[in-house]
């Protein structure tokens, strides 16, 4: 019988290298894949669910909450407060369950240091005008908010050595193909497995 604590995957991206679109299609693929609904301040955009997409939070909840330490991991992203309750995390990680993780740079930082095992994946447009375009066809942001996330997404890209792996988002298949290898291989390291049969000693 094999027996192992599960895995956290932390998925970071600069906003438009499709971080969230990519996570969505792994989880679709890789069976047996919780994903950590993340808590925000930010309100809702079109067809996103409260506890599906995000948990919208008020400020003054979200505050609360981090003061009471129930995040595993809080961080302040264009004006607004994100975070990751830690208590689901956890129980997910302790039944053995991996967990899909899609969070900014400063949060996947503060796991590291809580989950040294975690695996980091960092995704990336294939150039920075792309990651342009790609925004400015969301068609959902003011000028103002365009050059402070293109400022932003160039100090994220930086710190892509500080990750495991690292996904060039060129093509949404092939970038799906990619990260849904790494968490199968990832799940047969055996660092991460603890081995029993009945009828034979084997050795930790």
């Amino acid at each position: 019988m094999i027996r192992r604590r599960g895995t956290l995957f932390v998925v970071s991206a600069p906003s438009g290298a499709g971080k969230t679109t990519l996570c969505r299609e792994v989880r679709l693929r890789v069976p047996d894949l919780a994903y950590s609904v993340s808590a925000t301040t930010r309100a809702p955009r079109g067809g996103e669910q409260d506890g599906v997409d995000f948990h919208f939070l008020s400020e003054e909840r979200f505050q609360d909450l981090r003061d009471r330490g129930e995040f595993a991991e809080w961080a302040t992203v264009h004006g607004r407060f994100y975070g990751t309750l830690a208590k689901p995390l956890e129980a997910m990680l302790h039944e053995g369950r991996d967990v899909l993780l899609d969070i900014d740079t400063q949060g996947a930082a503060q796991l590291r240091r809580w989950y040294p095992e975690a695996v980091l994946v960092f995704i990336v447009a294939p150039s920075m005008a792309e990651l342009e375009q790609r925004l400015r066809e969301r068609r959902s942001d003011a000028e103002d908010d365009m050059t402070r996330r293109l400022r932003r997404a160039r100090e994220e890209v930086a710190l892509w050595r500080r990750y495991d792996y690292l996904v060039i988002n060129r093509d949404v298949k092939a970038a799906v193909d990619q990260i849904t290898a790494i968490v199968l291989a990832e799940r047969c390291r055996t660092v991460r497995l603890s081995l029993r049969f009945p009828d034979l000693e084997v050795p930790d």
